[in-house]
């Protein structure tokens, strides 16, 4: 059993907390049984699984599921997976699993492109709601907050392994050339005079979030087919963007069910 923070495996995992050495590794964490349970769902790899005495015991049949899929196991005590989590009160086990190395998605029908999107429980909201609307997939731009993020990973509640993602280095040649396919690019936007429900969103369709703060840029409002608003009562100034995306994929949802 690994007892001592010292150790090598442990000091290296312990340095996925930070972008840096998530980069760098090309590794990601994955705390807790329910996220582990999805990944081993979705047959995603693990390169490491570490886990106490006490959640052994637990979870025996997931415990066996891991060792055939994991390229290495480790029994640690507790005070080695508090040292190793994010959370304040870890269950018990923590993953590390390989970055996607993913840049291109099928888009066919409905995807979403999200620029310098900064908050990780934003990010991993709208990945929990966009596969619950059974989007195509999702690109986040380079300067947004990190996919693999322990927080983003957290806040999906486990959808982050079951919905087509990527790092766009270039998010407006990617709308462009999704807009060249067939897709109308939906930007949201304040201060359109265009309300979101009145769009025909049974067309294909990509929506295009901005940051929580600062919006969208002027380059991708202008390429847009149609720049959108949610209507906001006076003196709301506005929507966190997870909420924005959530009422908009679930009108598409409405109108293609209709």
């Amino acid at each position: 059993m690994l007892t001592s923070l010292q150790n090598p495996l442990i000091k290296q995992i312990r340095q996925l907390h930070q972008s840096k050495g998530r980069r760098e590794q090309q590794l990601f964490l994955v705390e807790g049984t329910h996220l582990l349970e999805e990944a081993c769902r979705r047959d995603y790899p693990l390169t490491t699984v570490c886990y106490t005495p006490e959640w052994q015991e637990k979870h025996k049949s997931l415990c066996e599921l891991v060792s055939q899929k994991a390229q290495r196991i480790e029994l640690v005590s507790a005070r080695v997976i508090q040292s190793l989590a994010t959370t304040i009160n870890p269950d018990g086990v923590v993953a590390i699993a390989p970055q996607s190395q993913t840049n291109f998605l099928k888009i066919k029908t409905l995807g979403i492109a999200l620029e310098k999107i900064q908050d990780p429980g934003n990010l991993g909201t709208i990945i929990r709601t966009a596969t619950a609307t059974n989007i195509d997939g999702l690109f986040v731009s380079r300067d947004s907050v990190d996919l693999y993020h322990p927080k983003v990973v957290r806040a999906s509640a486990g959808e982050w392994f079951n919905l087509h993602k990527a790092i766009s280095e270039d998010l407006k040649t990617e709308v462009l050339q999704l807009q060249s396919q067939g897709l109308q690019v939906l930007a949201t936007v304040p201060n359109s005079n265009i309300s979101y429900w009145q769009i025909d969103l049974r067309k294909p369709t990509l929506i295009v979030l901005g940051n929580e703060g600062s919006g969208m840029s002027t380059d991708l409002i202008d390429l847009a087919d149609y720049s959108v608003n949610i209507p906001l009562s006076n003196g709301v100034e506005s929507l966190n963007v997870a909420i924005s995306t959530a009422i908009i994929l679930y009108e598409v949802q409405r109108q293609r069910q209709s």
